[in-house]
């Protein structure tokens, strides 16, 4: 999926995120630009910011933890908060908890590792939005490959992501978006690279000659 050279593509640095506000029915456009890259997505109804996107929510309503183009993302409330509208990848995660410094020492044994990883990097985008550490939930992990083993536990492997795949994101409501380039070395391949995104308006179809929905 090519993103238009009209949208602003924003650059999230390695091992960093940021925090912004997205209008009701506007366009998120995540690119993994030099591939096998997770993000870490959070979202917050950005007039209840009790209300919160929510996996469980999600996987009941949708009935598979696949989740894909066509697929509506649902807040702790049971109302639609993104639905994808386009996935070059069509494997991502929304079973694990963003990377943070508890993640270095129970599972990569390195309680030295001072990184604040995407949750600590979600925390501190989100705070000027009067979004505390601890309302962070489960985060749509992006390009994120998860294998669930027949005997019920999990592997983490390489993102089936290639340069320049993408993913598209309709907002059902307005929202305050966290979003990551994931610190978690295990989850990248090994190696830390950027994220970038874009935010297609409401109108831009219209601008470009696209039909109205």
């Amino acid at each position: 999926m090519s993103v238009s050279s009209e949208l602003n593509v924003i650059e999230i640095p390695p091992c960093s995120g940021t925090a912004f506000f997205m209008p009701a029915r506007s366009v998120l456009h995540v690119i993994d630009p030099q591939g096998e890259q997770v993000a870490d997505l959070v979202a917050f109804d950005a007039n209840a910011a009790g209300e919160v996107l929510s996996n469980g929510r999600t996987f009941d309503y949708a009935s598979t933890i696949r989740l894909t183009t066509g697929h509506v993302l649902y807040s702790n409330r049971s109302n639609p908060m993104f639905t994808i509208e386009h996935d070059d990848v069509g494997v991502h995660d929304f079973l694990l908890t963003p990377c943070s410094r508890d993640t270095w020492r129970h599972c990569y044994d390195d309680p030295e590792d001072r990184r604040p990883g995407c949750h600590g990097n979600l925390a501190a985008a989100l705070a000027p939005f009067g979004i505390a550490a601890d309302a962070i939930p489960t985060t749509f992990n992006l390009f994120m490959n998860v294998e669930i083993q027949p005997d019920g536990r999990f592997a983490v492997r390489p993102p089936r992501s290639r340069p320049g795949d993408a993913i598209a994101l309709r907002a059902e409501r307005d929202l305050i978006v966290g979003l990551t380039a994931c610190s978690a070395a295990h989850s990248n391949h090994g190696r830390f690279k950027p994220i970038r995104y874009a935010i297609r308006p409401d109108d831009f179809g219209l601008r470009f000659g696209e039909p109205a929905r």
